[in-house]
């Protein structure tokens, strides 16, 4: 079955430019477009995509609030991959922290917006860690709402276990399931066992969502 892709941006040539590069793929179908995100709910619940490539800025709800809404109202939500103009932006990084699976960048060439749509469908890897790194160092310090002392009551309470841990550190440097079980010597089951151990007693999302905990809770350095 092949990848389902909704695309979400008020640029038309935007829209088309990505459409034309992922619909040359034998593995990736875009099943919609929407030129704002006021308008992704109906279109997630009624073409179930895989993955919404959205647009971080727009004029009646931007890619923050619109990533909000889905995972708030959407059972079995996609995956959402925020389209960006700038990389360090702090908007990019707010909706990464509203549940965002990972960005990739308007000027990204066609290979790396395949990888990218690839990468975060299947979940297994961080996308892009050292700018994810970059963008916690500089707007992971909690701001106005204490994002620092709650990541740390978080972290506090799951309570992790050495080995889950070590596999959350690992995560945090983008390493996938199988380069995590090369590292520690063990199965890609058990690794993949060790992820949602770690995710559950997170209470994260998916990994780029506990990745984030780990940063802004201090458990791993950003630089």
């Amino acid at each position: 079955m092949p990848v389902t892709v909704l695309l979400v941006d008020d640029e038309p040539l935007v829209r088309a430019g990505l459409r034309a590069v992922l619909e040359a793929q034998p593995d990736i179908e875009v099943v919609g477009e929407a030129a704002d995100g006021a308008a992704v709910i109906p279109l997630v619940r009624r073409l179930r995509p895989d993955v919404v490539a959205m647009d971080v800025r727009m004029p009646l709800m931007d890619g923050i609030e619109a990533t909000r809404a889905v995972l708030r109202t959407v059972p079995e939500p996609p995956k959402i991959l925020v389209v960006t103009t700038f990389e360090n932006d702090e908007y990019v990084y707010e909706a990464l922290r509203a549940g965002a699976d990972g960005f990739l960048l308007k000027r990204a060439r066609p290979a790396e917006i395949v990888h990218a749509v690839r990468l975060v469908a299947e979940g297994e890897s961080l996308l892009f860690p050292a700018s994810v790194r970059r963008l916690a160092a500089e707007f992971g310090d909690g701001g106005r709402d204490g994002g620092n002392r709650a990541a740390r009551a978080v972290l506090e309470r799951a309570r992790l276990t050495e080995r889950e841990a070590e596999v959350l550190r690992l995560m945090a440097r983008g390493l996938s399931n199988a380069e995590i079980a090369a590292r520690l010597v063990v199965g890609t089951e058990t690794v993949k066992s060790h992820v949602s151990a770690v995710l559950a007693k997170l209470a994260a999302r998916d990994r780029t969502q506990a990745v984030i905990v780990a940063y802004e809770s201090g458990f791993v350095a950003p630089g």
